[in-house]
């Protein structure tokens, strides 16, 4: 991982640092083993205990955490923890599970910190123009609608918190790789269509870094995206580059719109682009991956795939 980011960055400032992240998936598990590499201990919680591998990081502890069937951490796993990220999206209903079940303990823990990550779809449909911090939130989708709730939600616990707007999240093991080399990728243009995107690393590293500010240095919203909103078709060209394999045959979104899912559908109906002015420029973060160049290449080595001739993290 190697985020450019010490642990003096984070433990010397004199106060003890004990993490809780909700949420041990891609992001959160990601999270849990930076801050381990930085010597930050904590709590990192799962739906299946059972089913998951014990953290191998140093000064970790896997709890329970599951709304729906009632499991809940136990007050001994919460004690001492002083900063908390929450990673869990909206449930069925569009409520937070967290707040469903935690808010009282979360309460009584009163943490220095409490990040938490919510999606840039907020914003919802500019035509490609440009947003930030301080643009309008007019959601479309019905999930985007849900977080702003819970956004609102958590700004109503009066706790102090920071809300992290993320993008579509890629990094080792959650790339275009796998579908190229099956022969599943699917090349949709769309004219003018754009994606924003940020690697899994950078938010980790994001969200860190805003730990260790001054209580008033820290923003309520802070937006985590990359510098390269572009086409999802140069991104998959340039992944499709670094493997040395052929792109599927191009089809024009208007073509290929009948064939996909719901799902799919969905993060073709908007077109954003989305600024990270305040996190780069005036809360001073260094994204390690300015693009997908420098980040693909960096997951395919992880992935032990190293091309030829290609170093890891290089820009392009």
């Amino acid at each position: 991982m190697g985020l450019e980011l010490t642990s003096t960055t984070v433990l010397n400032r004199g106060e003890p640092v004990k993490l809780l992240v909700l949420g041990g998936g891609y992001t959160g598990s990601r999270l849990a083993a930076t801050a381990a590499c930085l010597g930050i201990g904590g709590v990192i919680s799962h739906r299946q205990v059972d089913a998951r591998p014990k953290p191998a990081a140093a000064g970790w502890q896997l709890v329970g955490f599951d709304s729906g069937s009632g499991v809940l951490p136990g007050a001994e796993a919460l004690e001492g923890i002083t900063h908390v990220v929450s990673t869990i999206p909206p449930d069925r209903q569009g409520d937070d599970p967290v707040l469903t079940r935690l808010a009282a303990p979360l309460q009584k823990l009163r943490p220095r910190w409490l990040g938490y990550l919510s999606t840039t779809g907020v914003y919802g449909d500019t035509g490609g123009a440009w947003v930030n911090e301080d643009s309008p939130c007019t959601p479309g989708l019905e999930r985007s609608r849900a977080r702003l709730r819970c956004e609102q939600a958590w700004q109503a616990t009066g706790l102090p918190l920071q809300i992290f707007r993320l993008p579509a999240i890629y990094g080792p093991g959650r790339n275009p790789f796998g579908d190229l080399r099956a022969g599943r990728s699917r090349l949709l243009h769309r004219p003018g269509q754009v994606f924003c995107r940020v690697h899994v690393d950078d938010i980790c590293g994001a969200l860190l870094h805003c730990l260790t500010l001054p209580a008033a240095q820290r923003p309520p919203v802070v937006n985590v995206v990359d510098d390269a909103p572009c086409p999802a078709s140069e991104q998959l060209g340039y992944a499709a580059h670094l493997l040395g394999c052929k792109l599927p045959e191009v089809q024009p979104f208007a073509t290929a719109r009948a064939n996909l899912s719901p799902m799919a559908l969905s993060f073709w109906q908007e077109n954003r682009r989305v600024s990270n002015a305040l996190l780069c420029q005036q809360l001073g973060y260094r994204l390690r991956y300015p693009s997908y160049r420098e980040g693909l290449r960096a997951a395919l080595a992880e992935e032990g795939a190293q091309p030829d001739g290609v170093e890891a993290g290089s820009a392009t």
